[in-house]
């Protein structure tokens, strides 16, 4: 048990802890404003905090943990797959834009659920979309805590279930106090943590390897493919590398997590100031992370674990006690994208299904203690899920991505830029995407050599034009908006 490590962790979860009891001052004033504030935090985003937390929420522990692993495994193919999330933050606010915010305010919507369900007039596409993101979320929130479980776990000795129950209580306690404001707060705190921490990595790892030339040389002599574009063998085929540009580029726009923060920015100055700050810093810590997990395989050869590649060359290349602080970053990514899916999961349960179809009529005081009692009864079932976590956890939150976006996609799309676009067209394209994307994921998952996610998001637009079409929608959009 490295002691310096522990204290730097645990000064940081002490910050955390201070944000969480500092929002909940803004929670308990906003009385009728209630849910306003807890899951939209009364949608008062700056231009910086929008960029570090759609980064924060992005960057999560597919990216500092699980994708230096599998970079550490492919080699620098999976560098240039990793790169098409540059454009993420980017293509998001550039496609839903003022439009989607302006729109959402109209509606009064707070989650990506009370949108589509006024934007479409359907009950059956509000409980539908909510269905898919409580089902899909649970896999995403199960890949986070994994993640800052594996990081506890080899930083301090525990034993992972240990490491799960800490992180766990971390997590919960700060979230159910705090709500959305001091998710964003903390996210911007942990964007930071996460630019600065993976400057240090890399600069710690390339002395520690001799410099980039020694390091190339080291992975060309163990096996030349790790420095070509393919991957360590061969699998990175250009039609898959290509698909990922769908996964993790174009198709985050239809991410509930990241779109949430669409509507949550205070002015469009704020949005044009959030695309410039987040494209930079996203294209610099992807880089940065998976070229850290290439570049640790000559100096830490023959990992077992993949996952565990970003804390043990942390250790290896920088003294324990700025180990500790920069270790932060990864347990910053993962924090920060599990409490924002799990306040999101617990809006599609309380705003989504439970106020609008069970009690419409609900005092703000009931409200709140479910929207509390909810949010704890997710992270409960949560840690039970991750208890047995897979051997790489970015294929589990990879899952969840590409079953969100064959939902949501062309629904959030033509939503606002397709007058004719009606609740039929919404309803059966989510149905079609959903339930391609698990058949393909689970008995075909490379089609054609490409991701699983390409097909569903295709049929799913033929779906929704053919449905739209055949249905004779309605002009409403101009109208209601």
């Amino acid at each position: 048990m490295n002691i310096p490590v522990i204290v730097s962790l645990f000064g940081f979860l002490v910050l955390i802890f201070a944000i969480g009891f500092w929002s909940s001052r803004n929670v308990n004033r906003k009385g009728s404003g209630f849910l306003q504030e807890y899951f939209l935090g009364s949608r008062e985003l700056g231009g910086f905090i929008l960029a570090m937390t759609m980064i924060a929420t992005y960057g999560s522990a597919s990216s500092f943990i699980g994708g230096p692993g599998v970079a550490y495994t492919q080699g620098l193919g999976w560098v240039l797959l990793a790169m098409a999330q540059v454009a993420t933050g980017y293509f998001v606010l550039m496609v839903l834009g003022k439009k989607f915010a302006i729109i959402a305010r109209k509606y009064n919507a707070l989650t990506l659920v009370d949108f589509l369900r006024s934007r479409y007039n359907s009950k059956w596409v509000a409980l539908f979309s909510a269905f898919s993101i409580i089902i899909f979320l649970f896999s995403a929130m199960a890949a986070q805590w994994v993640g800052g479980a594996r990081l506890i776990e080899s930083l301090t000795g525990l034993t992972y279930t240990s490491a799960l129950f800490i992180f766990a209580v971390a997590v919960l306690a700060y979230v159910i106090i705090g709500g959305f404001r001091a998710v964003v707060i903390t996210d911007t705190v942990q964007g930071v943590v996460m630019f600065f921490g993976t400057l240090i990595i890399l600069i710690g790892t390339i002395i520690a390897g001799g410099g980039v030339a020694n390091i190339m040389s080291d992975l060309m002599a163990e096996n030349p493919n790790l420095v070509t574009p393919f991957g360590h063998d061969g699998s990175l085929t250009p039609a898959y590398v290509s698909s990922f540009w769908i996964l993790v580029g174009v198709g985050v726009v239809a991410l509930p997590q990241v779109t949430v923060r669409a509507m949550s920015y205070k002015n469009s100055q704020a949005m044009h100031r959030a695309l410039i700050i987040g494209t930079v810093v996203v294209g610099f810590i992807m880089l940065g992370m998976h070229l850290i997990g290439v570049f640790a395989r000559p100096i830490l050869p023959g990992v077992e674990v993949p996952d565990q590649v970003m804390p043990m060359i942390a250790m290896e290349v920088l003294p324990a006690w700025l180990a500790g602080i920069v270790l932060a970053a990864p347990l910053a990514a993962i924090m920060s994208t599990v409490d924002s899916l799990l306040l999101l999961v617990s809006s599609a349960v309380v705003k989504d299904v439970y106020i609008n179809y069970v009690k419409p009529d609900a005092s703000i005081e009931r409200v709140k203690k479910v929207s509390f009692g909810v949010t704890a009864v997710l992270g409960v079932a949560v840690f039970a899920l991750a208890l047995s976590p897979p051997d790489l956890l970015i294929w589990l939150n990879l899952f969840a991505f590409g079953g969100l976006e064959a939902a949501f996609i062309w629904p959030v799309i033509f939503g606002l830029y397709w007058n004719r676009a009606n609740k039929y067209g919404a309803l059966w394209s989510m149905v079609a995407g959903v339930f391609s994307y698990v058949i393909i994921h689970q008995f075909y998952p490379d089609p054609f050599g490409m991701h699983s996610v390409v097909l569903p998001v295709v049929l799913s637009f033929v779906v929704f034009v053919a449905a739209t079409l055949v249905t004779q929608p309605k002009h409403n959009l101009e109208a209601r908006a």
